[in-house]
């Protein structure tokens, strides 16, 4: 995976990342594009820039689909990135993550690593307790996508994904668009396709930290969840097949609250399972997109952001598992609890769980998910 061309090869490649313009020395948020430009697996990878009238500006790499800066005004129309990420592409490749990450074939656990599609038992490897995560160790978070950037608001990335890979069956071919609207959103699409019956569940694993500060934890953000269910979780993380009502428990953001409040509540067996929140709320919207779903706030800067989705779950993950062996972008250490991440998703362990809304897509059909993300300020 790790084959690069060579240095002056890639100085003969033009990338860019606004059209046909020359790509400029430093992006808003402070990226150098020329650090991003590299080849894997034969394909180009370099940094795209996207933005908006306003100003907005979202900074995407294709290695990974992966959102590596977003930058938006605060109260005091100061422009923040409100997301975690490295500011190289060797980092990306070196450094076992996800961040900001478009992840496939399937977004959260599949348990045991075993499904069954028509009678056929499948073994997927497994990477976490015992567990499939995230399409496995070498899942799309890892790959180069093919990239075309449409304008200067709009990219658009591709990647096939042979049958067989991670023992996933069916040759899938997705598609992930990220766009930049003229309201300050991030507007992601995804479409796939197969020629044999197989599972897709794609997601975005961005780490939010909406102070713009990755030095702050994330424990003061107030959240809102418009949902009165999740799935509660043994402590391998795995799904028990309950959907269980929030009312009552600290997992109740019905009403705002800081994440903060409950959140080392280990009394409370699901925190103590997650060593935090690293659950799955059944959202009310159930995949109307027209709803907000979600809605986070920095009290430091007052960003907010809002969450819609066609998806019926989103996973909320405060960063439980950040330890300090990362160091990101302007040589942040990214420590315990310094974001959240929001993943729409189908249920985990969907594929073992046939009371719940079915991953499974058959040739012939086209799946389909989107994740909009809006700024503004409180």
């Amino acid at each position: 995976m790790k084959n690069r061309i060579s240095t002056l090869l890639v100085a003969a490649i033009l990338f860019t990342s606004c059209g046909n313009e020359p790509t400029p020395a430093l992006t808003l948020s402070g990226l150098d594009p020329a650090r991003f430009q590299t080849e894997v697996d034969a394909i180009p990878v370099a940094l795209y820039t996207l933005k908006n009238a306003s100003g907005m500006e979202v900074c995407v790499t294709n290695l990974g689909g992966r959102i590596v800066s977003v930058m938006v005004p605060d109260r005091d129309d100061v422009m923040r990135d409100v997301v975690l990420g490295f500011d190289n592409i060797e980092d990306y490749i070196n450094i076992d993550n996800n961040l900001g990450a478009a992840i496939g074939r399937y977004g959260n656990r599949i348990g045991s690593g075993r499904m069954v599609i028509d009678g056929q038992e499948i073994q997927l490897p497994r990477n976490s307790g015992g567990h499939t995560l995230h399409g496995g160790a070498g899942g799309w978070h890892t790959k180069p996508f093919t990239a075309n950037q449409t304008d200067d608001s709009s990219l658009e990335l591709t990647i096939v994904s042979p049958d067989g890979d991670h023992n996933f069956p069916g040759t899938v071919t997705a598609k992930v668009t990220y766009t930049v609207t003229p309201d300050n959103a991030i507007d992601i699409k995804y479409s796939a396709t197969t020629d044999k019956p197989t599972v897709i569940n794609l997601t975005n694993h961005s780490y939010f930290n909406l102070s713009g500060d990755a030095n702050r934890t994330i424990t003061d953000h107030t959240l809102w969840l418009g949902a009165s269910g999740f799935t509660p979780v043994d402590g391998t993380l795995i799904t028990t097949g309950e959907i269980a009502p929030v009312a009552g428990t600290p997992m109740d953001f019905t009403t705002p609250k800081e994440i903060g409040r409950d959140m080392l509540n280990f009394d409370y067996e699901q925190l103590k399972n997650g060593n935090g929140y690293d659950h799955n709320w059944v959202l009310d919207a159930a995949g109307d997109i027209s709803k907000v779903s979600a809605r986070l706030i920095s009290p430091t800067t007052g960003i907010t952001m809002e969450l819609y989705t066609n998806e019926p779950g989103v996973q909320v993950y405060t960063g439980n598992f950040l330890n300090g062996t990362m160091t990101g972008k302007g040589g942040v250490t990214y420590q315990l609890r310094t974001a959240i991440c929001l993943e729409t998703q189908h249920y985990p362990d969907s594929p073992n769980k046939p009371e719940w809304p079915s991953a499974i897509v058959r040739p012939g059909q086209t799946y389909s998910s989107e994740c909009i993300y809006k700024f503004s300020v409180q």
